[in-house]
């Protein structure tokens, strides 16, 4: 590196870590994704086959039309409101979003009401959201309080996975939080040497195995709440479609994608995807505490079949006979126990009153 020469996010992180110690994993985590010149999250388009990983969105059309029906039936139960606002966090390329308006604006008075704004901090995906959802007059913001004074709707697909996580061991001594130093001029995993205090840690976990690891979501608590804490006020729902647990519990579940294929979190920061299972009985709490009520957790598969996938499919096949195979392998890679199925879960939270379909 000459002094012409700006560090690269390696060199970045090495250096924090030279300087100021071992850094936690959510801060190591979220230095890699969303840096804000070289984060991953900000350099690239890591969707589709092109990219790092496929979302359902990209899987077929029904996974957003779905959704479509899901918000025009909220909508109309708080009585087709003149003005809401149509959230979606993270929104990839724009096709979750287009496919649902497709849909939901079929519904009289749906689209004169809506105002429809989209967290992003892609430019290059801002970029083909901006193509495909221009006529809609989306509005890209970079905090969650900008929103309108109606009630408020917000999807995540796959948003909260991404979201940085701190790591707990349990050693002998106690919990202990994970960390990220050096060694040799390499990356490695460490612990902190004081253990955290057992009041902080949830009582359930008393009798944790020795090395036993906790993934707490701070920031994905955080951004729950401020959005539980605006539906609270204003009326709505949030809907979030990712892959995750029902119940907190221990278990490692870190992970890196680089093309498709598994890779070292610690190795080319910025470079690999880095996710982590969300903890939806976490989020129940956070909203819940906000004053909303927290549906039964699905699974994707049952979302989508009570939202009627298999009815849609065979309408699909119908009108495009040729498309059959591809229209039942997208059905299958959706709803499959051993695809998306199961792994991936629908959580909602919305105003107490409110029905939301798909739940039980």
């Amino acid at each position: 590196m000459t002094d012409q020469t700006p560090p690269t996010l390696p060199e970045l992180i090495d250096m924090q870590i030279r300087t100021t110690g071992p850094m936690s994993v959510a801060t190591y985590m979220g230095l890699c994704l969303t840096h804000p010149t070289k984060g991953y999250y900000k350099v690239a388009d890591p969707l589709g086959a092109g990219g790092d990983f496929v979302t359902a969105p990209e899987i077929s059309q029904m996974f957003g039309e779905l959704i479509g029906f899901f918000f025009v039936n909220l909508w109309q139960q708080m009585g087709s409101p003149r003005e809401f606002t149509l959230l979606e966090l993270g929104p990839g390329r724009g096709t979750l979003m287009a496919d649902i308006l497709r849909v939901a604006c079929r519904a009289e008075g749906f689209r004169d009401g809506l105002d429809l704004r989209l967290f992003e901090t892609n430019p290059a995906l801002i970029a083909e959201q901006n193509v495909r959802l221009e006529a809609y007059g989306a509005k890209w913001i970079d905090g969650f309080d900008k929103v309108g004074p109606g009630p408020l709707l917000v999807v995540a697909n796959e948003f909260f996975d991404a979201l940085p996580i701190r790591q707990f061991v349990r050693a002998e001594d106690g919990w202990h939080e994970r960390m990220v130093g050096t060694n040799n001029g390499r990356r490695v995993f460490g612990l902190n040497p004081s253990p955290i205090p057992a009041a902080a840690m949830p009582a359930t976990l008393a009798e944790a195995e020795i090395n036993a690891v906790l993934e707490v979501g701070l920031a994905s608590g955080e951004v729950m709440n401020r959005l539980a804490s605006t539906i609270s006020t204003q009326g709505g729902a949030i809907l979030a479609v990712d892959y995750g647990y029902a119940r907190t519990q221990t278990g490692e579940t870190l992970q890196g994608v680089r093309r498709h294929q598994y890779a070292d979190v610690l190795d080319a920061p910025g470079e690999v995807d880095i996710s982590a299972h969300v903890d939806f009985e976490a989020l129940g709490t956070v909203a819940a505490k906000a004053g909303l009520a927290v549906q039964p957790l699905a699974s994707q598969a049952q979302f989508l079949t009570r939202m009627g996938i298999n009815e849609r499919t065979s309408a699909l096949i119908a009108a495009n006979p040729g498309l059959a195979e591809e229209l039942s392998a997208a059905r299958a890679r959706l709803i499959g126990p051993d695809q998306m199925g199961n792994l991936f879960k629908a959580f909602c939270a919305a105003s107490p009153g409110l029905q939301p379909p798909g739940f039980a």
